[in-house]
C-alpha cells in the first residue's frame, strides 16, 4: 500500500521561502500533463482555490463525487483528500495559499470559519462569474508586479476574494440557515472546535462547555441546523479520518484507533463499523486487493 501523496503543490516537494507567497496556474497548464487527471492527494500546509471558468470536471474530495460545470468554485483546505477528473476543454485557474494566512484572515472575519475549514463547492451564475474572474484577475496582475505596496495591496486582494467567496456561498446556501441567526453561528461554532479537538474528545458536554450552552440545546441546535446529533458530528469526523488512514497509510487498524484516542482496538473496530456500516477491516482490504 502506497501513503496518500502529501505535495507541496502537485508533486513539488519543496516549500517556498516568501512571507506573502502566492502560487497560481491555469488548470490546463498543470492537468494536460498527466492527461486531464489529477489523482487524489493533499497538502500539508496550503489551502487552494479551484475556479472552473468553463468546461467540466468531476472532483473527488474526502470520499464524496461532485461534478462540475461552468461557473463552479472549490474551495480545499489543508490536508483534505482532493483530485480531479477534468474535460479537454476545461478554463480556469488554480490559486494556492498557505493555509496560515487564511487562518490569520478567520480572526478578522470570524464568518469564513464555516466555508474554510472544511471543502466547498459552490456554483456560481454569469454575475458572480464575472466578480470572481475581477478579483481573482486583480490578484494575479499585484502579484506579479514590483510596485510599492505591493504586500500589502496583495492580502487586501486576498481578503477581497475571500469575501467574494464567502458571500456567493451563503448565498447559494440553504436560505435557512440565514434565519437560523443565533443557531447557525453556534453550528459553525461547534463545526470548528470539532475540527481542532476531535482526535482529543468525543465528549458532546466538552464541546458544549466550551460554548457556553448546555449538552441539550447543543443537540438541538446540530439538528436543527445540521440534521444530525452533536454526538453524529463528531463521529463523523473520527470516521472520515479513519478512512484517510485505512486507504492512505500502512498503519495497522489498531494504530489508526490509538492515534483517533481508541486504545482498545475491538471498541475501535466496533465504533467503526456501527457509524461506518461495515468493519474498517473491509475497507483495508479493499485497498489492498487494487
Amino acid at each position: 500500500m502506497k501513503p496518500i501523496p502529501i505535495y507541496a503543490l502537485y508533486g513539488e516537494d519543496r516549500y517556498p521561502d516568501e512571507a506573502d507567497w502566492l502560487h497560481w496556474e491555469t488548470i490546463t497548464s498543470r492537468s494536460r500533463l498527466y492527461g486531464f487527471r489529477i489523482a487524489p492527494h493533499r497538502h500539508e500546509q496550503f489551502f487552494q482555490i479551484l475556479f472552473l471558468r468553463s468546461g467540466n470536471a468531476r472532483a473527488a474530495i474526502d470520499g464524496e463525487t461532485f461534478d462540475l460545470g461552468p461557473v463552479s468554485l472549490v474551495t480545499v483546505p489543508s490536508l483534505c483528500v482532493h483530485g480531479y477528473d477534468f474535460s479537454e476543454d476545461v478554463d480556469g485557474v488554480v490559486l494556492t495559499f498557505f493555509e496560515r494566512d487564511i487562518r490569520n484572515l478567520l480572526t478578522e472575519i470570524p464568518e469564513m470559519g464555516y466555508l474554510f475549514l472544511r471543502a466547498s463547492v459552490i456554483s456560481a451564475g454569469e454575475d458572480e462569474a464575472r466578480e470572481l474572474h475581477n478579483a481573482i484577475h486583480g490578484l494575479v496582475l499585484e502579484c506579479g508586479s514590483r510596485v510599492p505596496g505591493r504586500s500589502a495591496a496583495i492580502r487586501a486582494r486576498i481578503t477581497l476574494l475571500l469575501l467574494t467567496i464567502l458571500r456567493l456561498g451563503m448565498t447559494t446556501a440553504s436560505h435557512d440557515e440565514g434565519r437560523a441567526g443565533r443557531s447557525a453561528q453556534l453550528a459553525r461554532a461547534f463545526h470548528a472546535l470539532v475540527e481542532r479537538r476531535y482526535r482529543e474528545t468525543r465528549s458532546v458536554p466538552c464541546y458544549a462547555g466550551e460554548l457556553g450552552i448546555t449538552p441539550t440545546h447543543l443537540n438541538r441546535v446540530c439538528r436543527q441546523v445540521l440534521g444530525q446529533s452533536a454526538l453524529s458530528v463528531i463521529e463523523r469526523r473520527i470516521v472520515l479520518e479513519a478512512k484517510r488512514y485505512l486507504q492512505f497509510s500502512t498503519l495497522s487498524v489498531k494504530e489508526i484507533g490509538i492515534l483517533l484516542g481508541y486504545p482498545d482496538p475491538a471498541y475501535f473496530s466496533r465504533f467503526f463499523r456501527r457509524a461506518a456500516g461495515y468493519p474498517p477491516s473491509r475497507l483495508r482490504a479493499a485497498v489492498t486487493a487494487k
